[in-house]
């Protein structure tokens, strides 16, 4: 059973392509989508992948208490490579990275960041996950630093300022579309919140609540899809079927992972620095080792070498308050 849990954040600073391998869709190269909402999402494993791979990258280095990160700290967090009768499972897990706030075109402020209530209901459902495993509580809460004292999350179509964003009284146009929206003290919470805990300062001024159904439409009609094609070094033409079309999520959009941490499943003898004679203590450690581990950005996904799938890495503890 895990014994901690935090939320992850991924704030993406050039454009994002992790690939759902295929699809008889208009877009050749399509991202990974929940198939029960159509919502953009990085597949657990491939969170995983991604920190181990920045987690390997430490190897024979130091990290501040632990002294220097070795081969086996990383198969005792991460799982061994190759499991057999002899392997154990890693006591760190990631749930799929779920999309948190999606950028949009403004008329007035460039863009805006939208969600909607159902997708602040399941963040909410995952900080009473986080909640659980940590035993804390209320007011230590997830829960309560990022909703306070709110029974329902924000309503639809408010905003958390429209001081940047709005074209006439109340209103606002994100790409084609003109919506009537007010400003909600709840709204502008939640904003100020995960600008916070983001480093982004806009979010706080241009966050817009939709209706899960226009969020929808957002999220699907408006990601970025670059045509790219091959081109014959001895013609300088295109190639024949190499021209494709590859889909990115957006930079700016904002994604959140649980981080679930439990005791090592390994022999007493096998812990190394982990190794504790109380429980609570090994999954804490394992915890601080992670944390301060942690790069603050991370490459996730396809074409690496143009620069794409740069993110920023943020994990809230209850202790980040």
């Amino acid at each position: 059973m895990y014994k901690i849990a935090f939320p992850l954040f991924f704030h993406v600073q050039t454009p994002l392509h992790v690939g759902a391998g295929g699809d008889v869709g208009l877009v050749d190269l399509p991202i990974q989508r929940e198939k029960h909402t159509a919502f953009p999402k990085i597949e657990s494993s491939g969170v995983k992948g991604c920190l181990r791979e920045a987690f390997e990258g430490l190897i024979d280095k130091e990290i501040k208490g632990f002294g220097k990160v070795t081969g086996d700290d990383i198969e005792l967090l991460f799982g061994p490579e190759e499991t057999g009768d002899k392997g154990h499972a890693a006591s760190l897990g990631f749930s799929d990275a779920r999309l948190l706030f999606f950028p949009v075109r403004s008329v007035k402020g460039v863009f805006a960041w939208v969600t909607c209530p159902g997708v602040l209901k399941r963040f909410k459902r995952d900080l009473e996950i986080c909640d659980i495993f940590n035993q804390l509580s209320d007011n230590g809460s997830f829960v309560k630093i990022f909703f306070g004292n709110l029974k329902y999350v924000p309503p639809v179509n408010s905003v958390s300022s429209l001081d940047k964003i709005k074209v006439d009284d109340g209103q606002i146009v994100l790409e084609e579309y003109a919506l009537k929206v007010e400003e909600k003290k709840e709204t502008k919470s939640l904003g100020e919140e995960l600008s916070d805990v983001l480093g982004v300062e806009d979010i706080k001024d241009k966050l817009v609540i939709l209706h899960d159904d226009v969020f929808k439409d957002f999220v699907q009609l408006f990601t970025e899809v670059i045509t790219r094609t091959k081109i014959d070094s001895q013609t300088g033409t295109v190639k024949p079927g190499a021209l494709f079309t590859e889909e990115y999520l957006p930079a700016e959009s904002v994604l959140y992972s649980l981080s679930l941490i439990s005791p090592i499943f390994a022999e007493k003898n096998k812990k190394g620095k982990f190794i504790s004679d109380d429980q609570s203590t090994e999954h804490q450690k394992i915890a601080d080792f992670f944390i301060r581990g942690l790069p603050d950005y991370l490459q996730i996904g396809a074409n690496t070498t143009l620069g794409k799938g740069i993110v920023k890495v943020v994990a809230f503890t209850n202790d980040s308050k």
